[in-house]
């Protein structure tokens, strides 16, 4: 770390508690809602409190001579990082994901609120070790892994990166029309649009597009490598299902060139709100991103 001392940024998002408050004023109001759908409020409220609970821990284990602020998900894209800054993502997986385009080369610390918070993947750290992980990076001790992104790049400026994956298709998941051009060939398709998939997002979407069409490939989460998959490609006289699924290394890139008159878009780790257009004739090229996301795993082995 430089001389100047970290901020900690603590990314959380709203739980399905403080959804339900927002929707319906108060605790009252929103039990007897939930009561009249036969559900009840207090495992939504003992996963909202063990949450708030995780996040105070987790602010009384940054140092004292640490600065802290704190960015909910839905206002990632009007928070401005800092090179020194040390992100924390307190809750599911999804959040490192969701932050991950706004980030560069900043460490990432994924904290698990508990056993209702996460599956574990990304947000792996108890909260007891958080103390000991940022001393770690304190002390340049810390292990980190290097996340492999992809990158979706329409020119002029008009860029997109994705964690886990990027969808390029139709808003509404209906078909889609566009030419794919892979390693020297080329493809016209109809479909449910196309899936890259980096590493880490290849035990998601991806993994059920591999499951149901058994076309399975293998790729690590650090790998310089993606995926791509044309969902549900239609043959027909003028479409094709040449090209449906294949690598991308480091050295490569693939092209799709789109034939949907509106509502094309391409948008990243399951995120819609927050896209690309791809409307008719628009060219995007999609490659390994240059930027990695930086996950604290540990203790670094050479340290």
């Amino acid at each position: 770390m430089s001389s100047l001392r970290p901020r900690v940024v603590l990314v959380t998002r709203k739980t399905e508690y403080q959804a339900l408050l927002e929707t319906h004023g108060t605790r009252g109001q929103a039990e007897f809602f939930l009561k009249s759908r036969d559900q009840q409020i207090k495992a939504i409220d003992e996963a909202h409190q063990e949450l708030e609970d995780a996040i105070q821990r987790v602010r009384l284990s940054v140092p004292d001579d640490w600065s802290i602020a704190q960015v909910e998900r839905e206002d990632l894209d009007r928070f401005l990082f800092a090179d020194n800054d040390v992100v924390i993502a307190v809750g599911q997986d999804g959040l490192v994901a969701n932050l991950a385009k706004y980030v560069a080369d900043q460490p990432i610390l994924g904290v698990t609120p508990g056993q209702q918070g996460s599956e574990g993947v990304l947000t792996s750290t108890p909260v007891q070790h958080v103390a000991e992980m940022l001393g770690l990076i304190d002390a340049n001790r810390a292990y980190f892994e290097r996340l492999t992104m992809v990158e979706a790049n329409l020119g002029g400026g008009e860029r997109l990166v994705a964690l886990n994956e990027l969808f390029i298709g139709h808003r509404s998941h209906q078909s889609a029309k566009y030419i794919l051009k892979a390693d020297g060939s080329e493809a016209f398709h109809s479909s449910s649009g196309v899936i890259v998939t980096t590493g880490t997002g290849a035990t998601g979407w991806a993994k059920s597009i591999m499951t149901a069409t058994d076309q399975f490939m293998k790729i690590t989460s650090t790998e310089p490598k993606v995926l791509f998959f044309a969902r549900e490609p239609w043959p027909s006289k003028t479409s094709s299902c040449e090209l449906q699924c294949g690598e991308i290394d480091g050295s490569q890139s693939i092209e799709l060139i789109s034939r949907i008159n509106e509502g094309g878009v391409i948008f990243a780790d399951g995120i819609e709100q927050d896209f690309l257009k791809f409307n008719w004739g628009r060219r995007a090229t999609i490659s390994i991103a240059r930027q990695t996301l930086n996950l604290m795993t540990g203790k670094s082995p050479v340290s």
